[in-house]
């Protein structure tokens, strides 16, 4: 008789980078915020820890996949240590004064709330990710890059208004995107109970 393929540890080379990712952020946020909006060394140290680990969380996807490494653990954290990321830096630009606090609030209830929905109430109801979920999370990794590198101090102020327009197409997405979801949950949820109903 075949043998069931073992399932991979939980202690493997993506779920590690995940939770180096994790543990990371507090330092991140710490370099943006010592900096103090003086956009110095700190603060660039803090954009390209932002890239790097942006660039992780694909890099141990990829991984995980091709590999045969994916772990209930990994689906688990993944998307934590990703909104852990983005809010975080979120949070830092708007205590440093350059982001409202309405779009990080905005962006934080629909990311927080989707990721808690997914985990504890669609587990009989999946909904991949659509295409537009994947683009949101593209727009706000690229706004916020734009907007934690102090790029407007080297070539000139028509850059904050590529940060403006670049974070307005990302918060867009964030919000459609959610609707997105709850629509796509409820389609599925309603196609569900048709098919239990006696005929």
């Amino acid at each position: 008789m075949t043998q069931p393929p073992a399932k991979p540890s939980n202690w493997n080379a993506p779920n590690v980078i995940t939770g180096a990712r994790i543990v990371a952020t507090p330092f991140f946020v710490w370099m943006l915020l010592a900096d103090d909006g003086h956009m110095g060394p700190l603060r660039w140290a803090a954009a390209a820890f932002f890239v790097v680990a942006i660039a992780t969380d694909a890099w141990d996807g990829y991984i995980a996949r091709s590999r045969s490494l994916v772990t209930d653990l990994g689906k688990l954290l993944d998307p934590i240590a990703d909104k852990f990321l983005t809010g975080a830096a979120l949070v830092g630009l708007s205590i440093l004064g350059e982001l409202p606090w309405w779009i990080t609030v905005l962006v934080l209830v629909r990311e927080i709330g989707i990721t808690v929905h997914r985990l504890f109430e669609a587990r009989t109801i999946v909904v991949a990710a659509a295409w537009m979920g994947k683009l949101k999370t593209v727009a706000q990794s690229v706004a916020i890059a734009l907007a934690l590198f102090p790029l407007a101090s080297l070539l000139g102020d028509w850059v904050n208004w590529v940060n403006l327009v670049t974070m307005a197409i990302a918060v867009a997405l964030t919000v459609a995107s959610g609707i997105d979801y709850v629509v796509n949950f409820a389609r599925l949820g309603r196609a569900g109970q048709a098919s239990a109903r006696p005929r």
